[in-house]
């Protein structure tokens, strides 16, 4: 039996002429001419018997039948383009897993580690997209998500399990020159020092002070930084102290770029979560990189000491 499948020709011109509303831009993007992207989606109308677009005086919108179609085929679109690349690459499916990844943990904790997961799974390939929030895994073609919320978010993340991989501890840094005597600061003197301020996390510095118990007027002014990544490069900079979660600025820290500009330390209200969708059919893949990821995320076994106080997630706490 025929499948009722227009042809993938006027399906990208569709798509690139949707995304853009634009048949020029479309074309430019295929490298084909205006004229071929306009026949390509005049097929695809007659294909549907529905109108996709319709013309206005800048050019053509879509149509509500034009719009959905398009948030239909989208995604769809871009399986297909992956899983013909998984061909072309020559790697099985049943060896590689499709990862959403929050991006600064993705970038700055996770790919560094991915070395040592290709010298013990050398035959396991992982992908990787960011995302931010939570999304039904049914909707897409991921295996499993690298989170950073708070235990209710993961909670509320309906068909998923999770695995904590680790809590999350702010501490003040800064560049070296900052502290002229190369010590750190007491909670009072960070007070008079510029303050960076994290668009995502715009309360964390009140919290941190209130946690000391310092008067802090200034805790919510200083410059905003949509990006962690931009936050961090402005303390490295010198142009402020930053809050920042330590396990993502390790390497500024090694290197001296960054230095604790108080040794007070903030425990989180978020987490790390590994999250997977709650469905039987788990590829080996999935499970051998599971694995893997808690096993890398294990904290090392503390020194021995005359005493020793684990640290445990919960609401903001001091810890100095």
């Amino acid at each position: 039996m025929r499948r009722k499948i227009p042809s993938l020709q006027a399906l990208a011109c569709f798509d690139a002429a949707a995304r853009h509303e634009s048949y020029t831009r479309a074309a430019q993007e295929l490298a084909l001419t205006q004229s071929a992207v306009s026949r390509q989606i005049g097929g695809l109308e007659e294909f549907l018997g529905q109108p996709l677009f319709r013309r206005t005086r800048h050019g053509v919108a879509l149509t509500e039948r034009g719009t959905d179609y398009a948030r239909a085929i989208a995604p769809r679109l871009h399986a297909l383009e992956r899983d013909t690349l998984e061909a072309m690459s020559g790697q099985g499916a049943g060896r590689s897993i499709a990862l959403a990844a929050v991006p600064t943990f993705a970038g700055r904790w996770l790919i560094p580690r991915l070395p040592a997961l290709a010298l013990a799974h050398p035959e396991l390939v992982v992908h990787i997209e960011t995302r931010t929030r939570p999304f039904l895994f049914a909707d897409t073609e991921f295996d499993a998500a690298l989170y950073a919320g708070t235990p209710e978010q993961i909670a509320n993340w309906a068909g998923t399990r999770s695995a904590l991989l680790m809590d999350e501890a702010l501490v003040p840094v800064c560049a070296p020159s900052l502290l002229p005597t190369a010590r750190a600061l007491s909670p009072l003197q960070l007070a008079k020092l510029p303050l960076l301020q994290q668009s995502t996390r715009p309360h964390a510095w009140r919290q941190w002070f209130d946690a000391v118990r310092v008067p802090a007027p200034y805790a919510l002014a200083g410059p905003r930084y949509e990006l962690f990544s931009l936050t961090v490069a402005a303390a490295a900079c010198g142009l402020g102290v930053a809050l920042a979660p330590r396990l993502l600025v390790e390497s500024e820290l090694a290197r001296g770029e960054l230095v604790v500009a108080c040794r007070h330390s903030l425990q989180g209200e978020r987490a790390y979560y590994l999250v997977t969708p709650e469905r039987s059919d788990a590829k080996a893949a999935l499970a051998q990189f599971s694995a893997w990821l808690l096993r890398a995320a294990r904290p090392p076994a503390p020194a021995r000491t005359a005493h020793t106080s684990p640290d445990r997630p919960g609401s903001p706490s001091l810890r100095g």
